[in-house]
């Protein structure tokens, strides 16, 4: 899709964080600036793999300006601020908005299971009223995590009162149909479609779609930087195998402690496995598995990062 703004490989960016569970930025950033300098066209921070609902709205603002503080250019980065509250919704758009970011990924308010289309209309007609412009706002589709679908007859609602504004989707359904009649249905005219599934990026663009936003991005950005900029051919299909073999390796155990093995083996840096509760880091076990996976699939040592050491 020509013209897109965060056209290409996002990746869904794992906070770092220090032994007192607080962000840590300067680890943060060195992994940010690697992901953008191997194949990543832009940062998706504080969606789902960011753990960004274990953060309060302060430490949010803060990842946010630390990183921008530190090199990451805000026109790189797509925040997430859907809250369950409307209120912290509308405040986390503005602020991602006034540090310079083109656009933000947005939940449906969660919390509350079973909302009619005409009830998410509201929420979403009261945000944006609320914010006043100056950001584009991508809907995140993920039934599975948010219990809180968007149904293609309220995103045509959405996208007609909000034109350029509601820009584009991230759908992490896993189903592909569904990501297809989204680009079918409201691609010709702007609208934005990013596949939440690494094997599902060369389909999507050959739909029409805009590229991908992906958790495994953390380490396999590399392979779908280059399906991207190919698309066909002998080396674009070697580089998606190689994504499908990632992503299924990261699905293989918990998916956010696993990524978080993969960097902290790649890097040396024993500091990448603390993560808040609930999630905890994999046992032994998950851990040697998890590496292995990534090995059989043709992905380490990763690109650009010192050579993999042993576990700590």
């Amino acid at each position: 899709m020509k013209d897109a703004i965060y056209g290409g490989v996002n990746a869904a960016v794992l906070t770092a964080m220090k032994p007192d569970l607080t962000p840590d930025l300067d680890r943060m950033a060195a992994h940010a600036k690697w992901l953008l300098a191997n194949g990543c066209t832009g940062l998706g921070v504080l969606g789902t793999t960011g753990e960004a609902n274990s953060f309060g709205l302060h430490e949010r603002k803060a990842i946010l300006e630390g990183l921008i503080a530190r090199g990451i250019p805000a026109a790189r980065m797509m925040p997430g601020t859907g809250c369950a509250s409307l209120m912290d919704s509308v405040e986390l758009t503005k602020h991602a908005r006034d540090a310079g970011c083109p656009g933000v990924l947005m939940l449906p308010p969660f919390y509350y299971k079973g909302p009619s289309d005409d009830g998410l209309f509201a929420f979403f007609s009261e945000a944006l009223n609320r914010i006043g412009g100056g950001v584009k706002v991508y809907l995140y589709h993920f039934p599975q995590q948010s219990a809180v679908p968007f149904s293609l007859a309220l995103l045509e609602r959405l996208i007609k009162a909000f034109p350029g504004t509601i820009k584009g989707v991230k759908d992490s359904s896993g189903d592909y149909a569904n990501m297809q009649a989204m680009v079918q249905a409201f691609a010709k005219d702007g609208f934005e479609v990013y596949s939440g599934s690494d094997e599902f990026l060369q389909r999507i663009l050959a739909e029409g779609g805009a590229g991908c936003i992906t958790a495994a991005s953390n380490g396999n950005s590399h392979w779908g930087g280059i399906v991207y900029a190919k698309r066909t051919g002998a080396e674009a299909d070697a580089a998606q195998a190689v994504l499908n073999a990632t992503r299924k390796a990261a699905t293989s155990v918990p998916l956010i402690p696993g990524l978080r093995e993969i960097i902290a083996r790649s890097t040396g840096d024993a500091g990448w496995r603390t993560i808040r509760p609930p999630h905890l880091p994999l046992n032994a076990a998950q851990a040697e598995a998890v590496w292995a996976a990534w090995g059989a699939a043709g992905a380490l040592p990763l690109p650009g990062l010192a050579p993999a050491k042993a576990a700590e």
